[in-house]
């Protein structure tokens, strides 16, 4: 506070300032959720003219902290423009750009945000190309630019000392009147964010100096930036900057100078790009005369999780760790209801395991039958048995486990006669999915039978005293692990594998007989959630089986058919009865939770706001707080199945398999969980 009245030289600019001085305006919130809002502005610039940008900068700095940014940078050389060329060596302006640092500086005060900008300053004789950063009415630090590019159209070494020449020299320089800390070993600490900063070249050199600062705990890095277009170098500049941060296990918010910058040589078209974790969150258009700006939350908690599940993050401080100078960087108490009445400026995926791109998904699908086709592949050539046995229902589930057998049989060069598919109804069998199977097993060519297993319950019911009419786990349970046996048995009599065809969201939610369909001898659906399933029978269908009349149209009415394990009898038309998400909640709403407890490491209380944003037009916040707590509570309870799985490929970055991807108790107390999904208020 006194700060800024001592820099204030009158009453009239503490009026300018726009915010309200008293309440003091809190945007942002970085500790609820684990998200910090940046901002890459692209401003229109005059070569030259420091009072204009500045007007320039001050404007567009208001426009993002209004939008909710706490972190705002601007490109390289912003309060000069990049193309200055010999007027850098210039004191006239040199001085202008000292005045207009501190005239930025009273601006932005209390606005509880860091921003960041490009200067040339004189330090020791030298002239620096750096980024300032402002926070709390003052300067925090100034980073020099490290690698000085001269060569091609390059030839900036005629102006700038490279950060290199002076690294053990020069710790402090004096701008805007104050004396601050000055090199390349700055971390400044801001929340839960820790920021370290490349100047443009910078990003380009073979190590980065922001993959040594990622290493020592920055998880923000910011790239101010000039650099002009050449056909090709936008594209290979995305895939440079989403490398960076998926190398780093970071955040990389980069901004370019654009419309204004000396066209004499060069053109320079601008460019925000905010990428983490090795995606692209967000980005301005290019080739525009105004100015943009890039606004996107950061996810710190996913960063953070990313970096403690990366063993290889840690053991790179034995190499790389370094000694950095921590500068904390003022900022206001959090206001944390933002997120809750604010959308989250971050991609959420609905339906995570599936991409929005047609073409990707195409893709993905392609690759994921292959993986699941050569590990069943490898499973017969390395037991040498040239058969299989599969239970077929009609279901989502079985039938892409058999269009896999199929797919492993072809390739290895086997009779399609070598695959046993067995369809049992039982007593909640519907024609829908007793036809279809009928009509799948015979178009593809593979050895079929049907068995009921009806009369073998009955029996089994008689033998332990269990009323018929009482439709108990019992009940079900009982059809479940006699399918299971007369699959087992009949490997064993014909010389086969028994495959299996339970999926990951099952698996998670615990939807499996013991020792019933939870039981096979290879399961190439293992780690296939649902939502998956569906994309792929649909993309087998209109891909491979595009020309086969009947399997293409089977195959998509197994796709459309509700999802049951048809345990309870039928309806009175002989319509499916029990519908399994009306009972453990709708698979979409399962899948996500289970992507981002296991692959992001989200709480509950993230996982539902996050769930309400993707969401808000299917179900209401009182439906997905409930299935949540379902999902929580099923998770927990079921692991004991998962503990004894059998074999099966991972075709994604989530598993359940007690081998690989998750360890966890059979025991273990889901008590903290459910305990934060009782708080949730859904008001």
């Amino acid at each position: 506070m006194e700060l800024l009245f001592k820099k204030c030289v009158n009453l009239q600019v503490l009026k300018e300032i726009s915010i309200d001085f008293l309440t003091m305006r809190i945007r942002g919130n970085s500790e609820k959720y684990g998200y910090c809002r940046v901002a890459a502005v692209v401003p229109r610039l005059r070569v030259g003219d420091v009072d204009y940008n500045v007007s320039q900068l001050i404007e567009e700095a208001e426009k993002a902290i209004n939008g909710g940014a706490r972190i705002v940078i601007f490109p390289e050389l912003a309060l000069t423009g990049y193309t200055c060329g010999d007027l850098l060596l210039n004191d006239a302006l040199l001085d202008a750009v000292d005045q207009a640092i501190e005239e930025l500086t009273m601006r932005v005060a209390f606005h509880g945000s860091m921003v960041v900008v490009g200067a040339p300053l004189r330090n020791g004789g030298h002239l620096f190309n750096c980024a300032v950063v402002i926070g709390d009415a003052q300067v925090v630090g100034v980073v020099p630019k490290t690698y000085i590019p001269n060569y091609r159209e390059f030839y900036e070494k005629r102006w700038m000392t490279s950060a290199l020449a002076i690294a053990e020299s020069i710790k402090e320089i004096k701008v805007a009147g104050e004396v601050v800390p000055f090199g390349t070993d700055l971390i400044f600490d801001f929340d839960t964010a820790h920021v370290a900063i490349d100047v443009c070249e910078d990003l380009w050199a073979p190590i980065p100096p922001s993959s040594v600062a990622a290493v020592n705990g920055a998880n923000i890095i910011l790239n101010l930036s000039a650099s002009n277009e050449v056909v090709g170098k936008h594209r290979f500049l995305d895939d440079l900057i989403c490398h960076q941060s998926s190398q780093t296990l970071s955040a990389y918010v980069y901004t370019s100078a654009g419309y204004g910058e000396s066209t004499t040589d060069l053109v320079y078209a601008g460019k925000g790009i905010i990428a983490e974790n090795g995606t692209m969150i967000a980005e301005t258009e290019r080739f525009t005369r105004d100015s943009k700006i890039a606004l996107a939350d950061i996810d710190l908690q996913l960063i953070e999780h990313e970096r403690r599940v990366n063993t290889s993050y840690s053991d790179s401080v034995l190499v790389y760790g370094k000694p950095y100078r921590h500068l904390e960087v003022f900022h206001n108490p959090i206001a944390r209801d933002f997120y809750d009445v604010n959308p989250i400026l971050h991609p959420v995926a609905a339906l995570p395991f599936v991409p929005t791109d047609k073409a990707e998904t195409d893709s993905r699908c392609e690759e994921i039958i292959n993986i699941q086709t050569f590990g069943l592949m490898r499973r017969l050539e390395h037991t040498g048995i040239k058969r299989l046995v599969i239970g077929v229902s009609g279901g989502l589930d079985s039938t892409l486990a058999l269009l896999v057998a199929v797919a492993a049989f072809d390739r290895l060069n086997l009779d399609r006669n070598g695959i046993y598919a067995i369809t049992m109804p039982g007593f909640g069998t519907s024609g829908r999915t007793h036809d279809n199977a009928l009509q799948l097993m015979r178009a593809l060519g593979v050895t079929y039978r049907e068995i009921s297993i009806a009369d073998s319950v009955k029996q089994h019911f008689k033998d332990i005293e269990h009323d018929i009419n009482e439709h108990d786990v019992t009940y079900e349970n009982s059809q479940a692990r006699e399918r299971t046996q007369i699959l087992m048995d009949l490997a064993n009599k014909v010389g086969a594998l028994v495959l299996g065809t339970g999926d990951l969201s099952e698996l998670a939610l615990g939807w499996a007989t013991y020792n019933g369909d939870h039981m096979s001898m290879y399961n190439v659906n293992g780690s296939i959630p649902k939502t998956l399933a569906r994309h792929l029978v649909s993309w087998l269908a209109n891909t491979v089986y595009a020309d086969n009349t009947t399997v293409n149209k089977t195959l998509l009415d197994v796709v459309a058919t509700p999802i049951s394990p048809e345990l309870t009898p039928t309806d009175a038309q002989g319509n499916i009865a029990q519908k399994t998400e009306e009972i453990v909640g709708p698979y979409e709403l399962n899948d996500f939770f289970l992507f981002n407890m296991l692959r992001h490491g989200y709480t509950p209380l993230k996982i539902y706001r996050l769930a309400v944003q993707a969401f808000e037009q299917d179900y209401n916040k009182a439906a997905i707080k409930h299935w949540l707590s379902t999902f929580i509570r099923r998770f927990f309870s079921q692991q004991f199945k998962r503990s004894c799985l059998p074999d099966g490929p991972k075709v994604g970055t989530v598993s359940l398999s007690p081998r690989g991807d998750w360890r966890m108790p059979s025991d273990s107390c889901a008590t903290l969980w459910l305990k934060e999904c009782e708080a949730i208020s859904v008001e």
